[in-house]
Order: structure tokens, then sequence, then C-alpha cells
């Protein structure tokens, strides 16, 4: 990246180059004219514009929206066969009073791993344990986040020859202060055999780096499998983390892409994601290493509660299946037919009747009706490789014949050539640098306007423009999205990645979200997404933009308020250099009963481009607003550097103007 900055240079001149293209020196400014005509129908978008991506990926799931607070819950992250490390668990006690091993004992046939204690001291004599017992503990995912007053469901089976006397706690990190206990207590005879059990912990303190600890004072073998710790208040009790789902609401998508991306393939086939070892009783789901971005994941997030997250955002289900194919091996197309029966399983467990086979198991799981699929992608960044073609062709005939309505999407860039195989769309990706994805708002200007459309399911400014999150990747990004906005005939959708990042693991920057147990921000870019959210449905209106600067892209759709009917214009555009701008809105009517009756302006911009959010100023860069005030049908504004600004207007006379809050996405206000 060493001669980027001289690039600049020569592209934006000495001045632009401020403090890493801080704001603080600026060229003279530049006059722009930017005219639409508002009474025209303008051209229909598709209602799947704009929607999110989700992989697995920087504990997206584990550790993130999935709500599970308890990390290897079934002491299988060590592997299938003991005896086996059980991180991050670990023992309370020294070895005079407790040895904890695994064995092969398990109820569950997918996962036979067992926790066994053997308790050496007891509750008094001369060999009488600690203070406060001992046992095991699990500190989560980097510490869990416990609230006051909030409820905590624990769930976990238990075996033992002997009455037990086990305390279920919430402590600190160290053990040291509780903030809610529970003893369960049973005979021999009742836990004989493998036994549930529950407890319900309401916390009457908080600490956002807490730890669940299983502690007896009773001298004996148990045998613990299976431990589960949810927090009672998620999303409908569908199991998501409320404040990372509220952030996805925000963003209103029109589709979920899931579950990934690289996830899907696995560096080694035998470690790709398997629906079918994702659904049933979470008990019974085997869980699987992540080969690609290095960890464990119990499947708690799997196939079902995939769809229930697409239906709970209102959004498309996206399902990209694997092909036959990870990144370091391949099925060969004679023997593919079992991975396109995977597939047909899979569309039968969403959509097949409760009496299916598949169909039933969903029935099984409380959801009798089906789930609405219409989209499946073949596969994950494989068009090139050897089998890719050749499997494709197997899915996509297998597809047609048993569901022609489904939607099917192909690996292969077609947006420069005709594709050699039949697709409904065909997937592009890019991740490229802020000037480079800034040229990139006319990369489909000349793409044919027939045949399969484009899905651009991956995009992002990455690399040392984007940091962990800048003003300058989002800037860029949005001139880009623009781009996708003014050629929306021939894009379909279009989506962010990645969504989700744990800052305790970060496997890749940037991403969109950025939260730990208890805190969570947006990026640049994620603010810079919201200025679109009304985007997908709504209608494309034609503007012309005359400017002497390269350095501005501009886009207008015309939309209307499903709450009132109010119908809207918004005006979005990107100031891509270090200069204001003198900028004359020039907004015309044919019909003289069209009125403007109000307008709000709002701004995404910072002291430096390469600003970001943290945990400490999470709001350092978010969206202002401010009313706006129209001058007839010409108004002057003043267009900030590095700025992404929209102005929303009011069509018609109405008691409504659209406001962007920074906290909730779009709403109204008088």
């Amino acid at each position: 990246m060493g001669g980027y900055c001289f690039l600049l240079f020569l592209v934006f001149g000495a001045c632009t180059l401020y403090n890493s293209y801080g704001i603080g020196k600026f060229k003279q400014n530049v006059t722009a004219t930017l005219s639409l005509d508002a009474s025209a129908a303008g051209r229909p978008i598709p209602d799947t514009l704009f929607g999110i991506f989700f992989e697995e990926i920087n504990h997206a799931g584990s550790g993130g929206l999935w709500a599970e607070l308890v990390s290897n819950r079934g002491f299988e992250a060590g592997g299938h066969h003991t005896p086996s490390n059980i991180k991050p668990w670990s023992t309370i006690g020294d070895e005079s009073s407790i040895i904890v091993s695994t064995d092969l004992s398990s109820c569950f046939e997918r996962n036979k791993v067992a926790l066994r204690i053997d308790v050496l001291c007891d509750n008094d004599g001369a060999n009488s344990c600690p203070s406060g017992g001992v046992g095991v503990y699990n500190p989560g995912f980097w510490g869990m986040n416990i609230e006051q007053g909030k409820t905590y469901k624990v769930v976990f089976y238990v075996r033992s020859m002997e009455s037990i006397d086990i305390a279920v706690s919430l402590t600190s990190s160290n053990g040291g202060q509780v903030l809610a206990t529970s003893n369960v207590i049973a005979d021999a005879a009742k836990i004989a055999n493998w036994t549930k059990m529950e407890v319900m912990l309401e916390a009457k303190s908080s600490n956002s780096n807490s730890r669940l600890q299983l502690t007896t004072t009773k001298k004996g073998v148990l045998w613990i499998d299976q431990v589960s710790a949810m927090p009672t208040d998620t999303y409908k009790g569908h199991g998501f983390r409320k404040d990372l789902f509220d952030k996805l609401v925000a963003l209103e998508p029109r589709f979920l892409r899931f579950p990934g991306g690289c996830f899907v393939e696995g560096e080694w086939l035998r470690n790709a994601f398997r629906w079918k070892e994702t659904v049933g009783p979470w008990e019974d789901r085997p869980g699987h290493f992540g080969d690609v971005w290095m960890y464990w994941t119990d499947d708690g997030l799997g196939y079902f509660e995939f769809l229930q997250l697409a239906e709970d955002l209102k959004a498309a289900p996206v399902w990209v299946i694997n092909n036959g194919i990870g990144h370091q091996d391949q099925v060969e197309t004679s023997a593919i037919a079992p991975f396109v029966q995977e597939m047909l399983d899979s569309i039968e467990f969403a959509r097949g009747d409760p009496s299916s086979k598949w169909g039933s198991l969903r029935a099984a799981m409380g959801r009798s009706e089906p789930f609405e699929l219409k989209y499946i992608a073949i596969g994950n960044e494989d068009c090139g490789k050897p089998y890719y073609r050749g499997n494709y062709l197997k899915f996509y005939a297998a597809l047609r014949k048993a569901y022609p309505d489904i939607q099917v999407i192909s690996n292969c860039d077609g947006s420069n050539s005709p594709l050699d195989h039949p697709a409904d769309m065909y997937d592009f990706h890019i991740y490229t640098s802020a000037n480079d994805m800034f040229a990139k708002s006319r990369k489909f200007d000349n793409t044919r306007r027939n045949g399969p459309k484009a899905f651009v399911s991956e995009y992002a400014v990455t690399g040392k423009d984007a940091g962990t999150g800048s003003l300058l990747a989002a800037l860029a990004e949005a001139a880009f999205l623009i781009g996708l906005e003014k050629n929306s005939d021939v894009i379909e959708m279009a989506s962010y990645a990645p969504l989700f990042v744990n800052t305790n693991d970060r496997r890749w920057n940037p991403d969109a979200i950025v939260y730990d147990s208890s805190r969570v921000y947006g990026t640049p870019s994620y603010w810079m997404q919201l200025f679109f959210a009304k985007s997908s449905g709504a209608a494309y209106l034609e503007t012309t933009l005359e400017s002497s600067s390269s350095s501005l892209v501009a886009s207008a759709i015309s939309w209307k308020n499903g709450t009132d009917d109010t119908k809207y214009i918004t005006i979005k555009i990107v100031n891509f250099a270090n200069n204001y701008v003198n900028l004359k809105l020039s907004i015309r009517f044919n019909d003289n009963s069209l009125k403007l009756a109000g307008a709000m302006k709002t701004t995404l911009t910072s002291a430096n481009v390469m600003d970001e959010n943290s945990f400490q100023s999470p709001n350092k860069v978010i969206p202002s607003s401010s009313q706006f005030k129209l001058n007839g049908k010409d108004t002057n504004v003043l267009l900030q550097p590095y700025s992404f600004t929209a102005f929303d207007v009011v069509q018609e006379t109405t008691s409504h103007i659209l406001i962007k809050d920074a906290d909730s996405g779009l709403k109204y206000s008088f």
C-alpha cells in the first residue's frame, strides 16, 4: 500500500492530504447542479435490493447474535474422543478435592462426550470441601453479561449413583461475587439415568464479565452433559440477542443470505456446514469445528434458526448450500448425487407439508407452517474450480424439476461476459481499496441489460483504507451503492460483509456491527447502509449532475411511507474529496398540483476521514439531521468535505416530515 498516498496526491492534489485524509485544509469550493424531475414515475427498484449477509465468522453467531451464554456446552469442542480438551471449562478446587475428566457415556448418540466429576472431599469431616464447594465453571464467550433483575434459564443433564446437591450459580469472573444461585437436589433413584435439570436464576446484581458455575460439597461421582444458560428475554423467545437483533431491524433488510461464505464450504468438506446436524433438539446437535475461521460452534444457531431469523426480520431467506466443494477438496460430479439430495431435503424441511419426512421434523420443532424459501445459492466463490460447473448443472436441473419457482444463484460473475450455464442470478463479490470502490460506482453502467441479474452479496472497502471501520470506507461504499441503485435494472440484491464481529475474535476487518458481551456499536459502514433502507421497492428517478469535480456521485428515489401514505423524494450525494461543494438542487415538476412541503438534511461525516467508532466513542461517526428549507424549485446547499448527504423531501401537503434518527434508524415526526 506504499504507493497509495502518492496516487491520491496525483488524483486529488497535495492539499487533499492532511492527517491521513483529514478534513482541515481545503481546496477552493466546487460548484455543482443536481437536477431531477420529481413528477416522473421513475423506474421500479427491486423489492429485494438491499439486505444483509450473515456468516459464522468473528463469533457472529456463537458468542454473538445467538444468545447462548455457555461456550462448548456439550464438551465436544475437544473432539469426539476422550480424554479431551474441555476449554473454556475450568475446575474449581485442587487435585486433592476434585478430579475432572471426560468419557463417552452421554445419552446423546451424536455427541457422546460427557464430563465426569469425582468429588473427593465432603461437607464435613477431615477431608471437608473448601468454602463454596468444588466443581466446574464456564466463562462463556469472554465473559457472560448478567444484568440485575433479568432471569436466566440454566439447563443441564446429570447422572449419578448417589444423591446430589449441586449449587448452580452465576458469579463474577473470580467467583467472589454471587449474582444468582439455586440448588439442585435429587435422590440417587431419580438420577441413576441421565436426567434433565432446569433452573431459573434471577440476577440480584449486574456484571458483564460473569461465569456459570456448578459446585457441590457432597462426595461422590457424577456426570454432567449439555449445559446451557440463556437469557429469557431474547427476541420473541427465539434465541436472538436483542441489542444485536435491533441493529439488524434498523437496516430494514429485504433478504438474509446465510450461513456463509466460506463457513459453508469448510477448509475441508468434513468441517463444512451440514444442515441436518444443526436441526432438531439442541442437545442432539453434534456441533462442528469451523476450520476456515478456526473455532468451534455448537450449532445452536442452525438451519431452522436462520429461517426463523429471516422471518423475524421480514427478510427473504437466501440459502447458500454446499455443492460438494471445500477449499481443499472436492466431490466429482459423478458422485455429487448425495449432495443434491441434501439440498432437496433442506427445501422440504423449510417448505414441506408437516406430514412429509423433513417437514415433520420442522413441525416437531414447533413450526407446522412452512417457511417461505425462494432463493438458493449453489456454493460460495467456487466458480473456476474443476468440478463447479458440472456440479452446478446437477443442482440446477434438480431444482428446476422439483421446485421451478426457486431462484437459482450461480457463483460465476456474469457482469463482463455471458454465463455459459443457466442461472437466475450471478454472485458478485468485491473487496477493494476506497478509491477503487468509489470508481466502481460505474461498474454496472455498461453491463448487458438482459440475462441473469447480479447479486452483489459481498462488498466492502478493506485494507489500510478501512482500518477497523473508517468514514473513508463508508463514503466509498456509499458511492458504490448509489451506482447499484442507478443500475438496479440489472442488480437484484446487495449486502455488506462481514456483518458482525465480536471484538475478542477479529478474524476479519472491517465489519458492520461490533460488540462484546454487553456493548454494541455500528461502524460508519453500518450507518451508511441506513441511508439506503427505503430504496428497496422504491422508484429510481433520473438525475443530471453537472460539476467540474469527478468526486461527486448522486442518485434520487421516490417512495411512500406505508404507515400514512406520505410520498417522499430522497436525494443522496457523496462528496469524495476534501473541498466544500456549493450545490444547487433543481427539483422540477411537470404537474403543477404537486408540491414540496418540507425536507430534512442528513449528513454522515467527521473531522477526519479515517475516524472510527469505538466502545469509548460509539457515536463519533454517525449521521446528523437538521430541518432543511426549500427555496422554491432551486435551492442552494453546502456539502461538507468527505461527506455523504441525504435530502428527504416531502411531496404534497403533509403534517409529517422525515427524520433520520441515529439510534433507531428511520422514524417520522411532525
